[in-house]
């Protein structure tokens, strides 16, 4: 289909998604450096990698490491310095042909310590290698809790201590875990290794112990150097803590990949999958297809034909529910089943115009049997977000839109075949749940450079939020002129808007990483063949709201 046809503003919308996509990219080669170029000058004189070096010199070369959580962190603690990345490299890749989650201390970040959102960067690590049965390889370079936030790291249920839970959880899933102790391992982090199933550790870098020389001599009084009290030599020859002693960073990696070389095959899930077709149409066509303006309506099944094998999709009730489009495709030759948000203008069966990117009564009701139907069939769900919400007014009320939505919601919450959520675009309030948003347990969710989450869209929220203001301040007496009142709503929707970016998600770990569009058939892809490394041990049941 000629692109004029498609859309009137296609050179547009390719230009200001690539102006967005390479405003991402320039933010990650700044995070990627940590804690700047002097930390890391610094690090290798001391002979030790950086976190990222280490990452790449483990996978298989020339395959792809696909990090989750570049912006965990992302303009936070600023008053500390801040922690890009969380000060944590965290990432699926391959390690001797096998898939591998990887968490990485970046010692150039506050000599690795964790802040709070470490921990959580840490624990969603952890939880995606649960899910899925991911062997996990620990790269520990790090000196533990960062004290001035040692109350919003230690204590909690999702805090510091649930690393070493999770630790002892997948042990008993009998889930591969390997840590390598290649810098600092200090107190309670010290755990970490020894909870897993093998301890290397680099000779004269690495060292681990409940409390270092400075605590020792504080505590008992005793002198004692850093190596005697917990190197390579003691942990591996007198103590018998760590397992194997490694002369430097490079053996270490190599020790890794001949150990994970040497694990036994496991069950599959069995998600279906065939020879790969690539689509008819160029993937970067979606730069093309998805507007500049968020608000402006397009053509989603153009846009899933640049990313679906062949370019084909079977529409399920492709004349019902018309803001919705369900439909069966192959992605990088897995089966998968996609919910997705329809934003052009349609008609429902009545003939009246439907808003797109709104889901309707008809609409929630077909993707809910549809989810069923996949659960049935053991097919992995898609759900790519454009969504403003579910309908209002008297017309929806009275047509049970929420019993319908909720309908949608129960079927999301209960499905038991992996669930994949890419945000393109809105994701706003009730829509973002009922489209498997982070509440609703997605294996994983990534945004694309123009995805919004909140409560509501901006313009609504904004005039919300000035009306409560305004009548809070009449309450007090004050006088409002219109002058002092847009001022006002200036400063709300600029506040609103900053909270509501892909940044803003990904910093806080809504999202699991910021994604370019044309890669999103390669991110998907990879995806289910993590999932299908994990049998589904469940059985579907859809709950009451579905009979």
């Amino acid at each position: 289909m000629a692109k004029k046809k498609l859309n009137l503003d296609w050179n547009k919308n390719e230009d200001f998604m690539k102006l967005k996509l390479s405003e991402v990219n320039r933010k990650k080669d700044k995070i990627s450096l940590g804690g700047g170029q002097k930390r890391i000058d610094k690090e290798h004189a001391k002979g030790k990698m950086t976190a990222r070096e280490r990452v790449s010199a483990l996978i298989d070369k020339g395959s792809a490491f696909y990090e989750l959580g570049a912006f965990a962190g992302y303009e936070m603690h600023q008053e500390y310095g801040g922690c890009p990345a969380a000060g944590v490299v965290v990432g699926i890749g391959r390690v001797s042909k096998r898939m591998c989650m990887i968490v990485a201390n970046d010692a150039t970040v506050k000599a690795g310590a964790w802040f709070p959102i470490t921990g959580k960067k840490n624990l969603r690590a952890q939880e995606i290698a649960m899910e899925n049965r991911l062997p996990i390889i620990y790269l520990v370079d790090s000196a533990g809790v960062f004290l001035p936030l040692q109350d919003e790291i230690f204590p909690d249920k999702e805090h510091f201590g649930r690393i070493f839970r999770n630790n002892a959880q997948m042990s008993s899933m009998g889930i591969p875990q390997i840590a390598a102790i290649m810098g600092s391992c200090v107190a309670g982090g010290a755990y970490l290794p020894i909870m897993s199933d093998e301890a290397l550790i680099v000779d004269g870098t690495g060292s681990i112990f409940l409390a270092g020389p400075y605590l020792v001599k504080a505590a008992i009084g005793e002198d004692v150097d850093k190596e005697t009290l917990g190197g390579a030599t003691t942990q591996c020859e007198i103590s018998g803590v760590t397992d194997y002693k490694m002369p430097d960073d490079e053996t270490c990696l190599k020790t890794i990949r001949n150990l994970v070389d040497k694990f036994g095959a496991f069950d599959k899930a069995g998600f279906d999958r065939v020879e790969a077709v690539e689509p008819k149409f160029p993937l970067e066509d979606v730069y093309g297809i998805y507007p500049e303006n968020g608000a402006k309506p397009y053509d989603t099944v153009e846009l899933l034909k640049r990313i679906v094998d062949d370019s084909k999709i079977e529409q399920y009730k492709a004349t019902y529910g018309k803001t919705i489009v369900c439909a069966y495709a192959r992605i990088d030759g897995w089966s998968v089943g996609i919910v997705a948000n329809q934003r052009k203008i349609v008609k429902n069966k009545k003939g009246e115009m439907q808003v797109g990117g709104v889901i309707y009564s008809d609409s929630a009701d077909k993707a809910a049997r549809f989810i069923m139907n996949c659960n049935q069939k053991k097919i992995p769900l898609v759900f790519l977000h454009d969504v403003t919400g579910f309908m209002v007014g008297s017309r929806s009320e009275h047509g049970g839109i929420i019993k319908d939505g909720a309908k949608m919601v129960n079927a999301v919450s209960n499905s038991v075949v992996p669930k994949i959520s890419v945000v393109m675009g809105n994701s706003y309030g009730a829509g973002n749940y009922a489209m498997c948003g982070k509440a609703y347990d997605p294996r994983f969710i990534f945004a694309w450079p123009t995805a919004k989450i909140a409560v509501m869209g901006g313009s609504q929220a904004a005039k919300t939020l000035l009306q409560i203001k305004v009548s809070a301040l009449k309450k007090k007496g004050e006088t409002i002129d219109e002058e002092k009142k847009q001022a006002m709503l200036d400063e709300i929707t600029e506040k609103y808007a900053s909270q509501t970016t892909p940044y803003y998600a990904a910093s806080r770990l809504w999202v699991d990483e910021i994604i370019d569009p044309k890669k999103t058939r390669e991110y998907i892809s990879m995806c289910i063949e993590v999932a299908n490394h994990s049998p589904i041990q469940k059985k579907f049941n859809p709950g009451v709201l579905q009979t």
